[in-house]
């Protein structure tokens, strides 16, 4: 157990330092749950767990100091319940919901904790002292890692007792609501997403996808395959259609 949480750290505090600089986006979920079930020794459980907690909680992204329910430390600790517990994926959202919660708060104290060094950074600055802005920001690179790398160890290597302590005396009429509960979180991360990127033009393909998907029982894969392929070909058409009228508009500059 000791070497699995000293993985799960290691990635958890490479995930921090993607998360708010780097954005390769192996913090999200659907990644973070595929290497944690790696690591744990169940990857289809954790590939099904991250594609889970991924749809709950595809609308959930933080924009400057405004800062969602943390998903890469819930889907730690939720792959961790989904495997340890033998729990449904859904089961285990609302088991990592008060976790992500609680790294919510952890990030928004270190970010508070950390404003007086942006004073610094001004000094700096000004001096033209670029040794000192890289040490500043290697610093605040390093906090973060800590943090998430420190709460990803704590999330397994004491996790496990905590996990075999739920399954014995947690009632499983309170994980069967969890169930539910996660259940519906998918639909409200659609939602979610919908409400960022909601736009007339493409709400025929949203409804498309939807017949396809309901009434042709085309499956998930090859929905989101054929509309890649509308989406490039659609790109492609208006990269074409864009062409002549730029090129009569550099005429007609030059002309002038």
């Amino acid at each position: 157990m000791l070497m699995e949480a000293i993985l799960v750290a290691v990635w958890a505090a490479l995930c921090g330092i993607d998360k708010f600089d780097v954005f390769t986006g192996i913090h999200r979920p659907l990644v973070t749950g595929t290497v944690v079930g790696l690591i744990l020794g169940d990857l289809q459980m954790g590939l099904i767990a991250g594609a889970t907690f991924e749809l709950a909680w595809l609308g959930l992204v933080a924009n400057a100091g405004v800062q969602p329910p943390d998903t890469t430390v819930g889907a730690i600790v939720g792959t961790m319940f989904a495997i340890k517990l033998d729990m449904t994926p859904e089961a285990a959202i609302g088991m990592a919901i008060p976790f992500a919660l609680a790294m919510q708060t952890c990030v928004l104290f270190l970010f508070t904790s950390c404003a007086p060094m942006m004073q610094k950074a001004d000094q700096y600055a000004e001096s033209l002292n670029l040794k000192g802005i890289d040490k500043l920001i290697y610093i605040g690179l390093s906090a973060r890692a800590l943090l998430y790398g420190v709460v990803g160890f704590c999330a397994i290597y004491f996790g496990a007792t905590g996990a075999e302590f739920i399954q014995e005396y947690l009632p499983q009429s309170i994980v069967k609501g969890m169930a539910i509960a996660g259940g519906m979180m998918p639909a409200v991360g659609f939602a979610m997403l919908l409400r960022t990127m909601f736009n007339v033009a493409i709400l025929p393909y949203f409804f498309l996808g939807f017949v396809c998907s309901t009434y042709f029982n085309m499956p998930i894969l090859g929905t989101a395959l054929v509309f890649t392929c509308v989406a490039v070909l659609d790109y492609m058409n208006n990269k074409k259609s864009d062409t002549p009228q730029a090129a009569q508009t550099q005429v007609f500059d030059d002309e002038l």
